[in-house]
This record gives C-alpha cells, sequence and structure tokens, in this order.
C-alpha cells in the first residue's frame, strides 16, 4: 500500500485520524486555509506523483465551504499528477433535491455530483446518501457505505431481548432502511404514517406494533432539524413505549434539534461521526460510534482492486 496516501479537508479532522490509524499510514500533509477575504487556499506539502490519492471531506455545515473546500482540492491534486483522485464523501450535502416534485426547481444533487466530477475526480466513496438513486448521478464509479451493521452491532450489544423490539420507521420513504434493521436486530416493524399540508407536518397514526411495553428503535439516514424523529418518538411514547432510541448515520442536528431531543421522551440517541459533534451539538444521551473501520476497509478494498460489496455480506 505504498502508492496509497489519504488527505483530509478540515471538515472532520478526527474521522480522518481514525480512518489512517485503522490503516496504519500516516494522514498526508496538506495546508489548508483562508485569504483575508475568505478565499479557500490550498498547497500540497508532500508529492503525490503517480499515487493513489483518497481525500476525506464530508460536505457537512458549513456546507458551501466544505464542498468548496473539497473541489479545490481535487483540483490540487489533479495538477499535481496523482494517479487517481477518490473524494471520501461520508456525508454527501444537497442531497435533498434528488428530483424534481414541483416546477422550477433545481436537482441540487445532481448539480453537485457534475461538479466534483468536473473538478477531477475518478470515483467516489460516500456512505447512506439521502437518496440511492444518486449513485445514478455521477458518470465516474460510486461505492455505497451503508452504516446498518455499525449501528446493529450496537445495539446487539445492548442485549435487548428479540421479542421486545420494534423497529420504527419515523416515514413511508424509511421503510427500507427499517427492514434492513429488522432483519439485523428482530423484533417487528412499525411504520409513523406521516401526511403533509404545504410545508406543515402532521404525524397522522401508527401502522404495525404493538408498542405497548417494547422497546423502540428509530432508524432515519440523518437528523437535522430532530422535528421528523422526535415527532415520531413522540407517537411510540403515546402508544405505550418502555425505552426509545434514535438511530441515524449523520448527526447534522441543526436549527433546534437539541432543543427538541432534549424536551423529547427519548432515552438514547446513537448517531456516527461522519459529521462532528461539537460541544454546544452535544448532549450526556447521544452516543457516537465510528465508521472509521469501515471506510478505512473499504479504501484498502478500493485501492488493492477488490470487491467493496463483500463488506455486506
Amino acid at each position: 500500500m505504498n502508492d496509497l496516501k489519504l488527505f483530509s479537508g478540515r471538515a472532520n479532522l478526527d474521522l480522518a485520524r481514525r480512518v489512517t490509524s485503522y490503516l496504519g499510514l500516516p494522514l498526508g500533509r496538506i495546508a489548508m486555509g483562508n485569504f483575508p477575504d475568505g478565499e479557500i487556499s490550498c498547497k500540497i506539502e508532500e508529492d503525490v506523483r503517480g499515487r493513489d490519492i483518497f481525500l476525506i471531506q464530508p460536505t457537512c455545515p458549513p456546507v458551501n465551504e466544505t464542498l468548496m473546500e473539497l473541489l479545490i482540492m481535487i483540483e490540487s491534486f489533479k495538477r499535481a499528477s496523482a494517479e487517481r483522485i477518490t473524494a471520501v464523501m461520508p456525508y454527501f450535502g444537497y442531497a435533498r433535491q434528488d428530483r424534481k416534485d414541483e416546477g422550477r426547481v433545481p436537482i441540487t444533487a445532481k448539480l453537485v455530483a457534475n461538479i466534483i466530477t468536473r473538478a477531477g475526480a475518478d470515483r467516489v466513496l460516500a456512505m447512506d446518501l439521502h437518496a440511492a438513486q444518486i449513485q445514478g448521478f455521477f458518470d465516474i464509479p460510486v461505492d455505497h457505505l451503508y452504516a446498518a451493521p455499525v449501528i446493529d452491532e450496537h445495539f446487539l450489544n445492548l442485549e435487548i431481548p428479540k421479542d421486545d423490539i420494534v423497529v420504527v420507521s419515523p416515514d413511508e420513504g424509511s421503510i427500507k432502511r427499517a427492514l434492513s434493521h429488522v432483519s439485523g436486530l428482530g423484533g417487528r416493524l412499525a411504520i409513523v404514517d406521516k401526511r403533509r399540508t404545504g410545508g406543515d407536518t402532521r404525524q397522522a397514526n401508527l401502522i404495525g406494533g404493538p408498542i405497548e411495553g417494547k422497546v423502540a428503535l428509530i432508524f432515519d439516514d440523518m437528523i437535522t432539524t430532530g422535528g421528523s424523529i422526535c415527532g415520531a418518538a413522540d407517537m411510540v411514547k403515546e402508544a405505550g413505549a418502555q425505552k426509545i432510541y434514535l438511530a441515524a448515520t449523520h448527526g447534522v442536528l441543526c436549527c433546534k434539534a437539541i432543543e427538541l431531543i432534549r424536551s423529547s421522551p427519548v432515552d438514547r440517541v446513537v448517531i456516527t461521526d461522519t459529521v462532528p459533534l461539537t460541544r454546544e451539538r452535544s448532549l450526556p444521551n447521544i452516543t457516537v460510534l465510528s465508521v472509521a473501520p469501515l471506510l478505512g476497509e473499504a479504501i484498502k478494498r478500493i485501492h488493492r482492486n477488490e470487491s467493496v460489496s463483500r463488506l455486506f455480506v
């Protein structure tokens, strides 16, 4: 693996260090900064000619800053004659608008895919994309990882009896994800039937169960404002759940998410380190799991031209 080099932007340095620790490799030397007017500066401080380069940079908030930083890094390595550049994006920003669901709106997920490709990336490694079809927006190979094995292992270690588990999908769009967790953890499936009127969201009813006296595990791909998943927690509490766990890959936790979680009937929130958790956005009942070993193994397999899909077999 002498030809493999890993570099990181400023979005999530802690995760990058965990990945390099797993691989037993040093983190590449790169100087990232800002000019007085706010423009991003970049200088690679070691030779990368002919090397297999992996750039670890989730495009998490501030999204515009982290995305632009990734593009500038890709451009720098392209001009430094790197053999192959893989953009490792544990969190893919601008993923919500993945289709035209009404007139005169952009498909920003496709736009970002085009920009990353045009900047010079040869490959993308992503985790739990907001919509799986985003893989098809790229004209370069995309390896799509799932954090479910990491999250399921955490809940299995809690040794909750399978008969006591109810896996809850917070909306209809997350049913497939919830079913994968049912397969890994056991238990039954329940679905929050969520009706929307304009910009308002109304929790209609709970399908499946029964919930009373059970341990409810509510899974989603991300917790952003917390409104949807905390609303689901309120519903299962009213239905008589004994304990409630929220779990998501990406803990964006913006706006009033922390306040909502603090006031919700949730026993514990489980997220991963794809998005860095600052002290201001932390709570005692938030557990952060690391996906560094999963990313590291995928990077090693991509470098060796081995199967990445075998990670999920």
